[in-house]
């Protein structure tokens, strides 16, 4: 039985499991109304890594992404998170940028847990 789930690739199932199925969750923090879109809107913050691929070799799997390609650098992560606490309604900007903070906050927890816990 040990052996069996040993040969399960973990590691890529909890890092596509919370990126893809965490903002679900995340989404359930919107009015009910912008649930579908504050989900989809978190989806799209994937295009984050198109910054992969000025990296020579594209991936890798033991490089830490956080700190190393530009739109997963620390200054654009602070950005992020000031992006999840603004506040859009008196500002009287699109309810969706917060969407887009919180999803790339969460990325960027993602892609770090899977280069720290897994290695």
């Amino acid at each position: 039985m040990k052996a069996m789930f040993a040969s399960i690739p973990w590691r890529t199932i909890v890092h596509y499991g919370l990126h893809f199925v965490a903002p679900i969750l995340l989404a359930l923090f919107f009015r009910k109304d912008r649930r579908l879109k504050a989900y989809l809107v978190m989806l799209a913050t994937m295009v984050v890594d198109v910054d992969h691929l000025f990296a020579n070799p594209i991936f890798d799997p033991n490089r830490m992404s956080i700190g190393f390609h530009p739109l997963h650098s620390y200054y654009a992560i602070a950005v992020y998170v000031i992006m999840c606490f603004l506040p859009y309604e008196k500002m009287h900007w699109p309810w969706w940028l917060r969407a887009v903070g919180i999803g790339l906050v969460f990325h960027m927890f993602t892609d770090w847990q899977d280069f720290v816990l897994w290695q």
